[in-house]
């Protein structure tokens, strides 16, 4: 069982910057992926960005060049730096531990309890 926790959530003017933290209950190593997953009201949850234990990463178009995921294993910690946000990032975020190298929902194993970002225009 590994329990995640975000934090680093809030709100922030267009073109500013947030940065998220996930802190798990274990180390993790490569028994999974590390991502982050978003759900805006009526939508979907979308994956948005994922990370190997290799630290390589894979983003969703929607927030390449813009976001960046990384991690640090000595702290059981997953980071999500988000630069130049705009009203539609506007969602509530979710970390997760995912079984393949995938930005899809039905890979996840484990999700954190979300930690809300708003975005005014």
């Amino acid at each position: 069982q590994v329990r995640l926790v975000e934090s680093g959530g809030g709100s922030v003017q267009a073109g500013g910057s947030l940065r998220l933290s996930c802190a798990a209950s274990t180390y993790i190593g490569n028994a999974y992926f590390m991502g982050w997953f978003r759900q805006a009201p009526g939508k979907e949850r979308e994956g948005i960005a994922v990370i190997s234990s290799y630290d390589i990463t894979s983003y969703a178009d929607s927030v390449k060049g813009r976001f960046t995921i990384s991690q640090d294993n000595a702290k059981n910690t997953l980071y999500l730096q988000m630069n130049s946000l705009k009203p539609e990032d506007t969602a509530m975020y979710y970390c997760a531990a995912l079984r393949a190298f995938l930005l899809n929902p039905i890979f996840v194993e484990y999700w954190g309890q979300g930690t809300q970002v708003t975005v005014s225009s």
